[in-house]
């Protein structure tokens, strides 16, 4: 995946955060559990990981790709309870979106500049994987666009650009090993492919035996 996609959908993720207000910050997210603050918390870890990562050149061969990396994440339920606390936590720390609203802006021009200097071939760790920088982008932005549409999920605020949703799209169908149905627009396949939404009785008939594997990634 090219820089340019990272920094359009980190551009667009940035400029949402930028533009809540204060008090937005305890509103509900798309994340079970997890205010407007906390994923803001969460999405400046994640974009801090994203620039160290892009600094970390790794030795071959890959051992993960773009679609390979998301198997691992599957969190259990408890699991999950223990992030989410542990990120309020952290979060209630903090002043608020005032705070991390510059410090996000500021990782995510960072990282921008750092893939624009990366080969896509060059090999890269991150969490313990080794993959191309293309693909690791890919991962970056996957995340971000699922955020995003977390971020504005009870907010009248822009979601993450289009091709950014088709990536999300493109992974999701890489993991199911067959298209999606063709009836979800780029939006209910991201919500609906990670859980986000539940499937209906007509989903689970047109998806047929793979729809217990739903969702593909959390």
């Amino acid at each position: 995946m090219s820089p340019e996609l990272l920094r359009s959908t980190y551009g667009a993720l940035s400029a949402t955060v930028s533009d809540l207000a204060p008090e937005e910050g305890w509103q509900p997210s798309g994340c079970a559990g997890w205010a407007v603050l906390d994923l803001t918390l969460h999405l400046v870890d994640d974009a801090r990981r994203g620039l160290v990562a892009l600094a970390t050149p790794a030795g071959g061969p890959p051992t993960t790709d773009a679609v390979a990396y998301w198997r691992s994440w599957r969190p259990t339920a408890g699991q999950d309870a223990d992030t989410a606390w542990r990120t309020r936590v952290r979060a209630s720390a903090t002043t608020g979106l005032p705070e991390l609203a510059p410090v996000y802006a500021e990782l995510v021009a960072a990282v921008g500049v750092a893939a624009g200097r990366t080969r896509p071939d060059e090999l890269l760790g991150t969490q313990g994987w080794v993959l191309p920088a293309g693909d690791l982008c890919s991962t970056l932005a996957v995340e971000a666009a699922v955020h995003h549409l977390d971020l504005v999920a009870h907010l009248d605020r822009p979601g993450p650009p289009a091709a950014a949703l088709a990536e999300v799209r493109r992974v999701l169908e890489g993991l199911l090993g067959a298209p999606l149905p063709a009836g979800w627009d780029d939006v209910t396949a991201a919500r609906r492919g990670t859980g986000r939404e539940p499937l209906t009785d007509a989903d689970r008939a047109a998806l047929g035996q793979v729809a217990a594997r739903f969702p593909l990634f959390g």
